[in-house]
């Protein structure tokens, strides 16, 4: 990158317009993929997630099965078309490492007891990547595992905070992920005010990791919002088509 580019200016605004705690615009849509039992899209800035869930269904290999709960799988993958690049469809390293921390993020919600011997798979298609692409992809999925009918504690949000140029910021787009100083991924469970993700690359003072952490807090608040919202419209919409149906059977 040209030395002379900043990542924020004079005015403490970031390469895309943002003060340091601002998040992307954030839209979620809910349903979208009709074979699949839950489904939901995420836009985050330029970031694009489809998240799809089936199950609970029988396990194959059988001695893969857990007797006395469900085992969740999950798979995190980029379209060959998400980066500038084209990134080869086979799966990397990075996409293993990343479906582990997805699903390891989702299991302290998922009442997993309430479906023993069986499997719930969770798949994570990355359609455009600006960064942040493990953080929307636990939003996504969460969305996904209840449109699915799936039981849990509380709707999983990803966020994370990270320092470029010195400053402390939160909701790292590309440019800031690759060439800022520290990258901090949280994932939360807003309603139980439980941390199930945190990972951090870089080095941090401790008032820094503080100020970051509530950072990224705040934002899975945030979006805890925007995934409800989405859910309801979603449902309240189905409920109103199911009344029309039942007023014109009468």
């Amino acid at each position: 990158m040209d030395e002379e580019i900043k990542l924020i200016d004079e005015n403490g605004l970031r390469v895309d317009g943002r003060r340091f705690d601002e998040l992307r615009p954030v839209r979620i849509e809910v349903g979208v993929l009709k074979n699949a039992d839950g489904s939901a899209l995420i836009v985050q800035g330029r970031t694009k997630i489809l998240a799809a869930v089936y199950g609970p269904r029988e396990i194959h290999p059988k001695h893969l099965s857990k007797p006395d709960r469900a085992v969740l799988r999950c798979r995190y993958h980029m379209a060959p078309f998400s980066v500038e690049d084209r990134k080869s469809p086979a799966p990397s390293r990075r996409e293993t490492e990343l479906s582990k921390v997805i699903r390891e993020a989702l299991e302290p919600a998922i009442l997993l007891e309430k479906f023993p011997r069986t499997c719930i798979d969770v798949f994570v298609e990355v359609l455009e990547a600006d960064g942040g692409t493990r953080c929307a992809g636990v939003t996504a999925a969460s969305v996904a595992l209840a449109d699915a009918g799936i039981p849990m504690k509380d709707l999983v949000v990803g966020c994370a905070a990270g320092k470029v140029d010195g400053v402390v910021v939160v909701d790292l787009c590309d440019i800031e992920d690759k060439y800022g100083e520290v990258d901090v991924p949280v994932a939360y469970m807003p309603n139980k005010g439980l941390i199930s993700l945190l990972q951090m690359d870089g080095i941090l003072t401790m008032e820094e990791f503080e100020k970051a952490l509530n950072l990224a807090i705040d934002g899975c608040k945030k979006i805890y919002e925007v995934q409800k919202a989405a859910l309801k419209r979603k449902y309240d919409f189905t409920e109103k088509l199911k009344r029309e149906a039942d007023k014109s059977e009468e």
